[in-house]
């Protein structure tokens, strides 16, 4: 295994020298795609969503236009947008919108050639998680609302680096993540799944920068600006930006990564296997109705593994091991632009359809490509996740696909459950009616609710229709209730069986007992892939003696290893057992990484294993370089 070591802070991954794909293509790839589907409505969806000011239900947007200038030195977005409408209520006379930390600077009705101030519109008072509401009244021949207004620096869905904080230390970089509700951060718009809308944009950067966002990528035209279009509808927490030095390196005709230039090679390689997988997403479940598929490798301070802006998915530097075993996250985010993108939660007590579809979909594809070997290890390794996240809880019902109605924040949506209970019960799913009916089923239901928001009840009145209905004696009523509104795992979920993985376990319990050398091992696990170093590293007891540890270490390079799961595993390993020859590359990890996914459970450890102190330490140095997501989290870890 390899020896690299995490860069110190800012956070940054120095240098990834793992080799290349072609040659580099340095300018903005073709702008014409292969023709995409536009749908030009929507149905609305007869449901409640909760963290939403917007009347979405009496009027509705259907279209944003953002003319922004991307102010660095200010770290604002500053600019207008302008919102087409439709009333569904004729009645109506207000358009309630959502809103955090705007400043709304004007607001003007059109109505053709017509602009007409509005000066009585109102800020409701501020809420912690939902913002503010924006109150505007319409007059009856109005279908757009102009609104000038200014992001705020602190604003939790953008993060504004400096230039020290990138590879390049020469250029700053902004990016977005609007997912769940941090799109009203961005812009004054419904932020709600329930609402699909399209949008257009044209933005302004600093000399030597480009922009890029989850739209048709533009180039600059003679003004210094830059044009992107989105013409499918798409929920608002899909709109996203990311501004910087930035390149271009093209897999395919219509596949691509842009990243800063210290990985953009390496990225490009890691995942030239993504045309495999839109073509074995494109066979199982239809047509990939988006044009192109691009990739953005954003700086570390990313808090997600991934994030499937549509044409553009968001992708964390971390999944770059130099073996493609971390991959499955691109399969994740390229699955979306089936169950999520073209088919969305309608609010986010259904995450599930969402994730769980995704997690299913994902593995499915590793499987076509890989084998089955290593998708029944992924899916192994995701039940212990599950597993996990059941036993910590905060209460039951967040153990429900269907989340309570009293959820108090939409993160509370994103545990394991949502993801792999999800993927579970559609394995189940597919286990009682048999694929050759189950892969028709789930291709017809991305096909019939196409650019539509659906709740879960949808799903279920679909599969009564369309699966139950011929096949009666396939699942029970009380079945489907326990996977879906019933806290924890079902009786009925799959147990997967992997022979790998339980030889790993014979290998680990003789090395563990003493029957087996550290030298026998390393000759054993040469062959490991990194899934089964997981199970290995997870099943370790934690009464170990030090010079085990150390002797594992010394043969593995354990400490400072470069794939980033493998180090979290060691490293949460280290802090239960008090390994201090890790602690060094430990406080590097967490100065140089910001995926939640690993930060949070790693401070959470320090804190629960007595070294509250030490990480609160780490923590005052690297804040400044987390995103705002990862801060408040990481916030609420420390000080309960």
């Amino acid at each position: 295994m390899s020896t690299f070591k995490y860069a110190a802070f800012p956070l940054l991954a120095s240098a990834f020298f793992l080799g290349s794909c072609g040659d580099n293509q340095t300018s903005q790839p073709e702008t014409e795609t292969p023709e995409v589907e536009t749908v030009a409505e929507t149905p609305m969806v007869e449901t409640t969503d909760k963290f939403t000011y917007a009347n979405y239900k009496d009027v509705r947007l259907t279209h944003i236009d953002l003319n922004l200038d991307v102010n660095f030195e200010d770290k604002v977005l500053d600019g207008v947008a302008i919102l087409d409408f439709e009333r569904i209520d004729p009645e109506t006379d207000v358009l309630v919108l959502d809103t955090k930390d705007l400043t709304i600077n004007s607001i003007s009705l059109v109505n053709g050639e017509t602009t007409m101030p509005v000066e009585d519109y109102t800020l409701g008072e501020a809420d912690p998680v939902l913002g503010q509401e924006l109150r505007i009244p319409l007059s009856e021949d109005a279908d757009q609302v102009l609104i000038d207004y200014t992001t705020s620096p602190t604003a939790e869905g953008l993060q504004w680096l400096s230039p020290e904080q990138t590879a390049g230390k020469e250029d700053p970089y902004l990016f977005s993540q609007a997912q769940a509700i941090n799109a009203r951060t961005m812009a004054p718009l419904q932020d709600t799944p329930a609402v699909r809308l399209t949008y257009s944009a044209t933005l302004r950067v600093p000399d030597g920068l480009r922009p890029l966002m989850s739209a048709s990528q533009g180039e600059e035209n003679e003004n210094g600006e830059y044009q992107f279009e989105m013409p499918q509808p798409i929920p608002s927490y899909l709109i996203a930006i990311a501004v910087g030095d930035i390149e271009f390196k093209a897999i395919n005709d219509h596949i691509g990564v842009y990243a800063e230039e210290y990985i953009l090679d390496a990225a490009a390689e890691e995942f030239s296997e993504t045309p495999l997988m839109e073509e074995a997403n494109e066979e199982l479940y239809g047509p990939y109705r988006w044009g192109r598929y691009d990739l953005i490798v954003l700086p570390p301070s990313f808090p997600y593994g991934g994030m499937e802006n549509p044409r553009l998915s968001f992708m964390t530097p971390t999944l770059i091991a130099g073996d493609k075993s971390l991959t499955n996250v691109v399969a994740h985010e390229l699955a979306h632009s089936w169950s999520g993108n073209l088919v969305t939660n309608a609010t986010w007590r259904d995450a599930w359809l969402n994730e769980g579809f995704t997690s299913y979909v994902e593995n499915r594809v590793m499987e076509k490509l890989y084998g089955e070997r290593r998708a029944v290890m992924e899916q192994a390794l995701a039940l212990e996740d599950l597993k996990r996240d059941i036993a910590g809880a905060a209460r039951p019902e967040l153990t429900q696909l269907k989340l309570p109605a009293d959820i108090t924040h939409p993160d509370d949506a994103f545990s394991q459950v949502a993801y792999v209970k999800g993927q579970y019960f559609l394995i189940f799913l597919e286990e009682r009616f048999g694929r050759d009916a189950f892969d028709p089923f789930l291709k017809s239901w991305f096909n019939d609710h196409a650019f539509e928001s659906v709740t879960t009840e949808t799903f279920l009145d679909y599969l009564d229709d369309n699966l139950r209905a011929d096949y009666p004696d396939a699942v029970t009523d009380a079945e489907i209730e326990a996977w879906v509104y019933e806290p924890g795992l079902p009786e009925t979920a799959k147990n997967p069986q992997s022979d790998a993985f339980e030889t790993v376990q014979m290998h680990s319990d003789a090395w563990v007992a003493g029957d087996l050398s550290t030298f026998e091992l390393e000759e054993i696990a040469a062959e490991w892939s990194t899934h089964e170093w997981l199970h290995f590293l997870n099943g370790l007891p934690d009464d170990l003696a030090s010079e085990q540890y150390e002797d594992l270490d010394k043969a593995f390079s354990l400490t400072g290893t470069q794939n980033a799961e493998t180090a979290f595993a060691w490293y949460m390993l280290a802090i239960k057992t008090d390994y201090e020859a890790a602690y060094a590359d430990l406080e590097g990890f967490l100065m140089s990484v910001g995926r939640g996914k690993f930060i949070y459970r790693l401070y959470d450890a320090l804190k629960e294993n007595g070294k509250a102190e030490w990480a609160e330490r780490i923590y005052a140095e690297a804040r400044p370089g987390y995103h705002p997501i990862a801060q408040r989290r990481i916030d609420d870890i420390l000080n309960e």
